[in-house]
């Protein structure tokens, strides 16, 4: 997994491992997927708590997709560039490190999200079958902090 290796900035020296372990983690970003429910058209009809779990969603997928697609240039250019895009790429990275941690930090939070709204919208007995406690038990787990945050907490600050 890339996060560890990149968690507290690039190394001053990258290696192979570092470049193959961010590319994984961009192809991995390339194919995530904003389910249709919580597309922007369709998420347009939700209300209340439904469009702001459609929001943490879509927000997690475009912050972790372009935050590893960003880290995978950097690493090119701290790699390929010159001296002067390197130094660039660099200074940079930071933001680009938030962002992947930013995103899965808000992925993480809809399972505790999910599990306030449904209680405060009548819970099993407003859903009955169509949303059990056990599917939003189930999905609370899914996305969770045990899941979905990652470690080691970043470290980095801008310039670093």
């Amino acid at each position: 997994m890339a996060w560890p290796l990149i968690a507290n900035g690039i190394p001053t020296h990258t290696s192979t491992s570092l470049h193959r372990a961010i590319q994984l983690a961009v192809k991995r970003a390339n194919v995530l997927r904003v389910p249709a429910l919580f597309e922007e058209r369709q998420a347009a009809v939700l209300t209340g708590a439904g469009s702001s779990l459609a929001g943490t969603f879509r927000t997690f997928v475009l912050l972790a997709t372009r935050g590893w697609r960003l880290l995978g240039a950097d690493v090119e250019q701290i790699e390929h560039g010159s001296p002067t895009a390197a130094r660039f790429a660099r200074a940079n990275v930071a933001l680009y490190i938030e962002s992947v941690y930013d995103a899965h930090f808000s992925l993480a939070q809809i399972g505790k999200k999910l599990l306030v709204d449904y209680k405060n919208q009548g819970g099993p007995t407003a859903f009955g079958s169509s949303l059990t406690q056990a599917e939003v038990n189930s999905l609370a787990a899914t996305y969770s902090e045990a899941q979905d945050r990652l470690y080691p907490h970043t470290a980095v600050k801008l310039g670093s």
